[in-house]
């Protein structure tokens, strides 16, 4: 099997020595997206508005690697602080509205940028 790597520029580019995603057989990986905007570099540090964001980045990446959101089989969410859970679920949910995919979601000491959040998935692709 071979690895394609995925790029766009309509998501943020990598801040170290990773892909965006990666595309082997028929599922895609993404690398953690922080909130980050894509046009300005800057950081979304509201917790509703930085869940959106790291979906959107996660969104147009899957979308270069032929797929989409409604492929996603599994996210790995990492929060700066658990007691947003519930916040995050409430952009979550209007993400992923039926079947929704698997998850994890846990509390980490720190993330680049010292951001609030960072949302990772696999997805099927055609």
């Amino acid at each position: 099997m071979k690895k394609e790597v995925i790029s766009t520029k309509n998501a943020p580019g990598a801040i170290g020595p990773y892909s965006q995603a990666i595309k082997i057989g028929n599922l895609v990986y993404t690398s953690g997206q922080l909130p980050l905007n894509p046009a300005t570099g800057e950081l979304v540090g509201e917790v509703k508005k930085a869940t959106a964001q790291a979906l959107e980045n996660i969104k147009v990446i899957l979308e270069e690697a032929g797929t989409s959101l409604d492929k996603v089989v599994k996210t790995l969410v990492f929060l700066k602080d658990l007691n947003d859970f519930a916040a995050v679920n409430e952009v979550y949910a209007t993400y992923f509205t039926e079947n929704p995919p698997a998850r994890s979601c846990v509390q980490v000491a720190k993330l680049p940028k010292d951001a609030i959040l960072e949302i990772e998935v696999i997805a099927l692709a055609d």
